[in-house]
């Protein structure tokens, strides 16, 4: 599972970097969770704000920080997915 934080670094952005590796932590999954702050990564993605939280190159979630609990219904989706 690919997972990415993106962000320019801001307060929002870490928060979400962090929460993101901790819902992953509780859905019991071993995937790591990356911060991307390149400005030309996040524009491939067509985000308009950031923090954005992208899972497996599909954006979740853009200019808000989800829920602990809404990222682990996400992650154990994604594995899921992935067989």
């Amino acid at each position: 599972m690919e997972v990415k934080v993106l962000g320019a670094g801001c307060a929002r952005c870490k928060t979400l970097f962090e929460d993101a590796k901790k819902a992953m932590e509780l859905a019991g999954l071993g995937a790591a969770v990356e911060y991307v702050s390149d400005i030309t990564v996040i524009m491939n993605y067509d985000v308009l704000m950031t923090p954005a939280l992208v899972i497996n190159g599909e954006v979740k979630a853009a200019g808000r920080v989800p829920s602990i609990t809404e990222m682990v219904t996400w992650f154990t989706n994604a594995a899921v997915a992935e067989g």
